[in-house]
């Protein structure tokens, strides 16, 4: 990490998404301006899940932002787990509503209440929708695209006949974050189940994929939440079965929001500023004449040829050709995580040559013009994967499998924070006692991040208790 990535990783943060231009903040607190550049990231990552949805059969709807209260006290542990957080609309046209209205913090109630009246029979399953929208939770601490209070996300909701189905929907999707995120992203995730503190607010199992920043900290990058009959209890969703008989469904949902560009952000940014991934970066490709290119006509009209050939190949290309100087330029375009920098000047059309730099890499490299449309691709792919290699090197090294008491990783974090190192993430074994995974909250900081499916090393006593442990999981501070 750089000096200002290891003495103030927040300030550094801040400094590289302002730096980038990706937003700026608005009047109101706790809510931001997503610019061009940051909102395009968020398409690519709108593309990318809708492929994968679309590929499974589920399908885009809307629904509205404002939800009557009466729908939240339907469901008591939804109310209680999103009371804090709700901003309330009690007026309207001068005149005070006889109901209060919630800005909506998700729509499980809203579409609850449709799916009962959508679904009569088990012809009507299953019913799977997703939608895209921005919800508001009034965070008290906030940090832009990682907690605001408005942010975007997709929620997909559906409702199947048996648990089974509606199981195999909640990890199918879970599976699917998981592939995107490291994917698209190039950001490693750890999948697994929160444990009850830590599940969805009506949630009869919830499960997530945690990834882990150069900070050592987490961030929650997806989560999938199996909702039983709970919800269908709760909304009347029920359905004539095949046996003729009216019975409950059982509903899921899950979800990612733009706090995966802060991830993306944390995963790979560096003393330069950002580094993006080629597949989301907005701009892949930024040519740069260089040199008295002005007086020589013949330098733009290669850059416009090599331009449009790229964009033929599907790649988001732009000529800078603006009078600042090539210094400048470069900075610039280092700053904004431009994956690749073409450099063309006489020079280079003498030598019937471009420059390539790549955003990952120090050093230049010099390719024939013959071979640039065919050598671009290849590099870009190769930059995508060398970044989620690194990731996963970054992550391993933070790893800790072996602390086994509360205070080896009181020591641990101590430790860490004396050699100006970041605490990771611990695996520790827990004997599923809500009150002993609360101390170590109290005492540490570290919060439950989930139980992974795979994890490096089975626990076998629990890190607070000394008891035996029920389950094995990663702790770690969190954003």
């Amino acid at each position: 990490m750089s000096n200002l990535q290891k003495e103030d990783f927040s300030a550094w943060y801040i400094q590289t998404i302002k730096q980038a231009d990706l937003m700026d903040y608005s009047p109101v607190r706790g809510c931001i301006i997503f610019k061009p550049d940051a909102f395009e990231i968020w398409e690519h990552i709108q593309e990318a899940f809708n492929r994968r949805f679309k590929e499974e059969g589920i399908r885009n709807a809307y629904f509205p932002m404002l939800i009557p209260e009466s729908y939240f006290t339907k469901e008591k542990d939804h109310i209680e787990g999103f009371s804090p957080e709700l901003p309330w609309v009690t007026e309207a046209a001068g005149e005070e509503l006889e109901e209060r209205l919630a800005l909506r913090p998700t729509s499980e109630t809203m579409i609850g209440n449709a799916y009962a009246n959508w679904i009569q029979s088990y012809r009507d399953l299953p019913m799977e929708m997703n939608q895209w929208a921005n919800v508001f939770r009034w965070e008290k601490k906030t940090l832009p695209f990682l907690r605001t209070s408005e942010f975007l996300w997709q929620e997909g909701h559906t409702a199947h006949e048996t648990e089974e189905e509606a199981r195999h929907r909640t990890m199918r999707m879970l599976t699917i974050y998981q592939e995107v995120i490291e994917s698209l992203l190039a950001v490693p995730v750890y999948e697994g189940q929160k444990t009850p503190s830590e599940r969805f607010a009506g949630a009869v199992d919830t499960y997530s994929v945690e990834a882990m920043m150069k900070d050592g900290k987490a961030v929650q990058a997806g989560t999938s939440h199996f909702m039983g009959t709970k919800f269908a209890e709760a909304f009347d969703i029920k359905y004539l079965n095949r046996d003729n008989e009216h019975v409950y469904a059982h509903t899921t949902s899950w979800g990612v929001s733009t706090r995966l560009i802060g991830a993306l952000i944390m995963t790979h940014g560096d003393e330069q500023g950002l580094v993006l991934p080629p597949k989301v970066a907005s701009r892949q490709v930024v040519l740069v004449p260089v040199g008295p290119w002005k007086k020589n006509p013949e330098i733009m009209e290669k850059l416009s040829t090599l331009r449009d050939g790229l964009r033929e190949k599907g790649l988001r290309v732009i000529i800078d050709d603006s009078s600042n100087s090539p210094g400048f330029k470069f900075n610039e375009w280092e700053l904004k995580g431009v994956p690749m920098r073409i450099e063309f000047g006489p020079r280079d059309l003498k030598n019937d040559q471009v420059m390539i730099k790549m955003r990952d890499l120090s050093e230049k490299e010099s390719v024939p013009l013959d071979d640039v449309l065919s050598y671009i691709p290849t590099a870009l792919d190769n930059m995508q994967t060398r970044l989620l290699e690194k990731a996963r090197e970054n992550r391993k090294q933070h790893e800790y499998t072996h602390i086994n008491t509360l205070d080896e990783l009181k020591e641990h974090i101590e430790m860490k924070k004396a050699e100006g190192e970041v605490p990771g993430f611990v695996l520790a074994g827990w004997d599923g006692d809500p009150e002993t995974e609360a101390k170590i909250k109290e005492e540490t900081g570290f919060t439950t991040r989930n139980i992974p499916f795979d994890p490096p090393v089975k626990k076998e006593t629990c890190i607070v208790s000394g008891k035996p442990a029920q389950y094995t999981i990663w702790l770690a501070r969190a954003y």
